[in-house]
C-alpha cells in the first residue's frame, strides 16, 4: 500500500499553513528559551537596572547550593515514585478492562475523566480532601491511629502530591495501556493456555514484553510528566514545603526567580531543566527509531 503524495499548485502555499504554527513555536518557546540562556549567564538586580555579564558563576553556585541539590533529590523522588504508582495501577486496570467484553467503553470513558482536570484544580481537590482540619482523609486515618498533618510533616506532604500527580496521569497511561493489550494477538495467550500456562504466567511471559515499546513510551513521558507539568499541583497544595520537602526543581524555578527575584539562578535551573527534557527526548526518539528499523 503506498501513502498518496500531496502536490501543492503554490510553492509559498506550504509555508503559508506551516507560518502559524512556528510563530507560535518562536514566540511562546524558541525566544524564552533563547532569553533563559542569555540571563544564565548574568547576574540582574531585582529592579533590572543593572546587569553583569558574569560567564558560568550562576551554574557554578547552582550546584554548590545545598538547597538545590536538595531539590534534585526530592525531585529524583517524586519522579520515580509518581511513574512507578501512576504506571503500576493503570496497567492493572487495563488489565481489568480488558478482560471485560461488554462494558469496556464504559469503564475507560469514567477512567479517562480525570485526564481533563487542570492540575492546579487537582491539587485544590486533594488540599481539601487531606486537609488536616476539615479533610476526610486525616479523619479516616485517625480512625487507623494514623495522625495526618502534612503541613508540619515533610513526609506526609511529599506522599500527598505524589498520590495527586500519580491521580492525575493515570488516565493517560491507560489509555496506552488498554490499546497495548488489545494489540496483543489472542492466539498467543490461547495457545499458551492450551499448553497450561496460567494467567499470571501468561502476562508475564507474553503480553507484559509485547507491552515493552508502550511501556518504555510511558516511562518517558511520565517521567516528563513528574518532573514538568507538576507545577499547578504543587503550587496549590503544598507551596513546596514544608521545609522544603516538596520543593522539586520546576518549583525552585519559580520561587528563585518570582519570588526570590534571583533572575540568574532561576534561569540558570530553568536551562537545567531544558537540557533534561532534551536528553529524554533523545533517548525517546532513539528508542522509537530502533522499534521502526526493526
Amino acid at each position: 500500500m503506498q501513502t498518496k503524495r500531496t502536490i501543492f499548485p503554490n510553492k509559498l502555499l506550504p509555508y503559508v499553513l506551516l507560518a502559524p504554527q512556528l510563530a507560535v513555536t518562536l514566540i511562546f518557546f524558541i525566544w524564552p528559551a533563547a532569553q533563559a540562556v542569555k540571563s544564565s549567564f548574568e547576574r540582574e538586580d531585582p529592579f533590572g537596572f543593572r546587569t553583569t555579564f558574569i560567564w558560568f558563576e550562576n551554574y557554578t553556585r547552582l550546584f554548590s547550593e545545598p538547597g538545590y541539590v536538595n531539590s534534585l533529590g526530592k525531585t529524583a523522588i517524586f519522579a520515580v515514585s509518581v511513574t512507578l504508582l501512576s504506571m503500576s495501577l493503570s496497567l492493572l486496570l487495563a488489565v481489568a478492562v480488558n478482560r471485560v467484553l461488554k462494558t469496556n467503553r464504559v469503564y475507560t470513558t469514567l477512567l479517562v475523566w480525570p485526564y481533563a482536570v487542570a492540575p492546579v484544580v487537582v491539587g485544590i481537590l486533594w488540599w481539601f480532601m487531606f486537609n488536616p482540619t476539615i479533610g476526610i482523609g486525616p479523619y479516616m486515618l485517625r480512625g487507623l491511629g494514623i495522625d495526618w498533618n502534612h503541613r508540619i510533616d515533610g513526609t506526609q506532604a511529599m506522599i500527598l502530591v505524589v498520590m495527586a500527580a500519580s491521580w492525575k496521569q493515570i488516565s493517560y497511561n491507560f489509555l496506552f495501556f488498554v490499546a497495548g493489550l488489545q494489540s496483543v494477538p489472542q492466539s498467543l495467550t490461547e495457545a499458551a493456555a492450551i499448553d497450561g500456562a496460567g494467567p499470571f504466567k501468561r502476562f508475564w511471559t507474553i503480553v507484559f514484553p509485547l507491552l515493552s515499546p508502550t511501556t518504555f513510551f510511558l516511562l518517558i513521558v511520565n517521567i516528563n510528566y513528574a518532573m514538568f507539568d507538576t507545577f499547578g499541583l504543587i503550587d496549590a497544595t503544598t507551596n513546596g514545603g514544608p521545609n522544603q520537602a516538596t520543593n522539586i526543581l520546576v518549583y525552585k524555578v519559580y520561587a528563585d526567580g518570582f519570588l526570590g527575584l534571583n533572575i540568574g539562578s532561576s534561569a540558570a535551573q530553568s536551562v537545567v531543566l531544558m537540557l533534561i527534557v532534551i536528553v529524554l527526548t533523545a533517548i525517546q526518539f532513539r528508542y522509537v527509531e530502533r522499534r521502526v528499523q526493526y
